[in-house]
């Protein structure tokens, strides 16, 4: 028994002394695992100060800066347009930006109390009346009735911005600046400075309507809408500057002495290669003519360098006003408007405010008529399918081209005739004769190799491409019209294009209406030159056509731009438009002419979409007298002095000196 407690006691002692090694280990493992937690958690932090300190730096910088700092843009000018002599077709003029400081507002009518106060007080220890009292209500309402008739603006609003939290509130835009003036003038004489002016922009066409659909405009934002305003807006629009000004701890911005000013950088200008002369020129006849034939879906006129690409004047007619580009411009679809009634008017607005915008040589299309013979015969004379010597084209009045009876504008017909017989007389049967020679597969690659199945790639925007019968699905009743004008489509800038390819040398250029781009320091930051796509005809067959067509005004000055003195080229034409109204067909009529002949220095097209039936649609009395109107209105302004031979000067009724570019002396 002894030696059994005296095992229970030792066992019994054990226990006792192993228990404080258990508790040990116990508050090791704690440990551990606290220090393994602090340790994850210090790294999640060191992490997350990382990710904030330096991943994501720069956004919350931004965040801190946009909590300490407020930022009010300064527009940058937006660069001007010229023509090719300087002249301003679009600039920016300074206006100014009102605005009020609703928190200096209140203060300063407070101070006007609390003097008031102070003089009461002062007056009243003295047992005498307050003098020179500012009564702040009658203050208030003339201040509110000066800005209100002087901003035009909303009286209610006006008495809203007064209790506006911050300290910047604009109460009108683009302030001319004698009445900017005016509103410095008056709160001077009150020693008042709550209403604040900041100079801004506004964009001005001195020249109205012309070029409009060149030019373009801008929306209310300052940005390019439609034209060179939209195709050159990044080099336009410029650099807009900052002011950055401190707030106060409560998110307030403080006045305008805490603020850091970095300037805008003004846009560059624009000198282009129109010339205002010559696009008064053209838009004055065309709208003699759009009037006189009534001209039912506008005109459109080009006048380029053939040589170059370069684009001296370009006009949809009719036009519109630069200044205010959302009244309609042409008085006939004005008047038809008011005549709907509202439920259709809004629609109808729309469309016709959207369709003076289009720049139509570039942007809509239409057969090219007669037009086209051009580069059927070019294409003919380059694969030597023409003997202008021994070749004879007959025509009866019609062709049989498979199945189809394709008639000749001359019904009795041209009989037996030469090639330049035939181009005079404009002869459909001749000139069908002549496609089925080139055949499907040369017409198609002649078309493509003149330009007419894609775009120009002209510096505008808005160029549509043109609509041609592919070499795959083309018939013979395809080429034989396609070879005098119909069938195919395309627009103004693409024909003028490929006429101008015939006569140049056989050069197809690109055109463009920029010419350079100047920066508001004076650095030429774009140049735009000649820039040859392909030769397609030879220089020999160039100078055939060139001679050619100088035969046809020569030949039948009556109907074509025919001017004494001068060696002039051309050819007009007459598409027709089957079922677009409820008429029975709508014409096309067109013409395009260059001088000199012998060596070109400009060439003009003019169309005239749907004129009156009932009065002309022949693009030989159409368009060709206004053609002939312009030619002799813009060589002698370009330096080409007519010539006569003894004959000419013969036949001559008057004999005077030729005064222009002379002195008064």
């Amino acid at each position: 028994m002894e030696i059994i407690h005296k095992k229970r006691k030792e066992k019994k002692e054990k226990k006792t002394e192993a228990k404080p090694r258990s508790a040990s280990a116990v508050m090791r493992r704690r440990s551990a695992v606290c220090m393994t937690i602090l340790v994850v958690c210090g790294a999640a932090v060191a992490g997350k100060l990382l990710k904030v300190s330096v991943v994501d730096n720069q956004k919350y910088e931004t965040l801190a800066n946009n909590y300490h700092f407020g930022t009010m843009t300064l527009r940058a000018n937006r660069g001007a347009i010229y023509d090719a002599n300087g002249t301003a077709l679009a600039w920016s003029a300074t206006v100014y930006n009102v605005y009020i400081d609703p928190k200096q507002y209140q203060d300063e009518m407070d101070a006007i109390e609390k003097a008031n106060a102070k003089k009461e007080e002062t007056a009243a220890k003295n047992n005498e009346e307050a003098a020179n009292l500012v009564d702040v209500d009658q203050l208030k309402q003339s201040i509110t009735t000066f800005l209100v008739e002087t901003l035009g603006i909303d009286r209610a609003e006006l008495e809203e911005s007064y209790t506006k939290s911050g300290r910047y509130y604009v109460l009108k835009t683009q302030v001319e600046k004698d009445v900017a003036d005016e509103i410095t003038t008056y709160f001077d004489k009150l020693k008042l400075s709550f209403i604040g002016e900041e100079a801004t922009t506004r964009r001005y066409y001195p020249q109205n309507e012309l070029a409009a659909a060149v030019i373009g405009f801008t929306n209310g934002d300052g940005d390019g809408q439609y034209g060179l305003e939209y195709q050159y807006n990044d080099y336009l629009s410029g650099v807009d500057g900052r002011i950055i000004s401190a707030q106060s701890a409560n998110g307030e911005e403080m006045p305008y002495r805490y603020s850091t000013t970095y300037d805008a950088e003004d846009g560059a200008s624009l000198y282009l290669t129109l010339d205002s002369t010559l696009q008064y020129y053209l838009e004055k006849s065309m709208s003699e003519m759009v009037e006189k034939f009534e001209v039912n879906d506008r005109a459109t006129g080009i006048i380029m360098n053939p040589k170059t690409g370069a684009i001296y004047a370009m006009a949809t007619c009719p036009s519109f006003d630069l200044n205010n580009p959302s009244e309609i411009y042409d008085p006939v679809v004005a008047a038809q408007l008011k005549e709907l009634p509202e439920s259709e008017y809004q629609d109808a607005y729309l469309e016709a405010r959207e369709k003076q915008w289009r720049n139509k040589s570039i942007s809509e299309i239409n057969p090219p008529g007669s037009t086209i013979k051009i580069v059927t015969s070019a294409s003919a004379f380059e694969e030597n399918l023409i003997d202008l010597n021994s070749d004879t084209f007959f025509c009866s009045g019609y062709l049989q081209v498979q199945d189809a009876k394709i008639g000749c504008s001359l019904r009795s017909g041209h009989g037996s005739q030469t090639f330049t017989q035939a181009l005079t007389n404009s002869c459909n049967p001749a000139f069908m004769e002549i496609g089925l020679r080139l055949g499907v597969q040369k017409f198609s690659y002649y078309l493509q190799g003149f330009g007419l199945t894609e775009k120009t790639g002209i510096d505008l925007p808005g160029e549509v491409s043109s609509v041609v019968v592919p070499e795959d699905k083309m018939t013979q009743v395809d080429l034989a019209s396609g070879a005098y004008g119909q069938t195919n489509e395309t627009t103004a800038l693409e024909l003028i294009t490929a006429y101008s390819a015939a006569i140049n040398g056989g050069y197809v250029v690109e055109p463009y209406v920029v010419d350079h781009v100047i920066d508001s320091s004076g650095n030429t930051v774009l140049q735009n030159t000649r820039t040859v796509k392909r030769q397609i005809v030879s220089e020999e067959t160039s100078q055939t056509m060139r001679e050619q067509l100088e035969a046809v005004v020569s030949s039948n000055p009556s109907h074509n731009a025919y001017i004494q003195g001068y060696r002039i080229g051309g050819k007009s034409g007459t598409a027709e438009i089957r079922a677009t109204r409820d008429i029975e067909d709508d014409y096309v009529a067109s013409y395009c002419c260059f001088a000199p002949a012998e060596d070109p220095e400009l060439i003009m097209l003019i169309q005239a979409d749907y004129p009156n039936p009932e009065i002309g649609y022949y693009g030989s009395k159409v368009v060709t007298p206004y053609a002939q109107e312009i030619m002799e209105e813009i060589l002698p302004y370009m330096g080409f002095y007519p010539e006569y031979t003894d004959e000419e000067a013969k036949e001559m009724n008057v004999s005077v000196p030729l005064l222009q570019d002379a002195t008064l002396d």
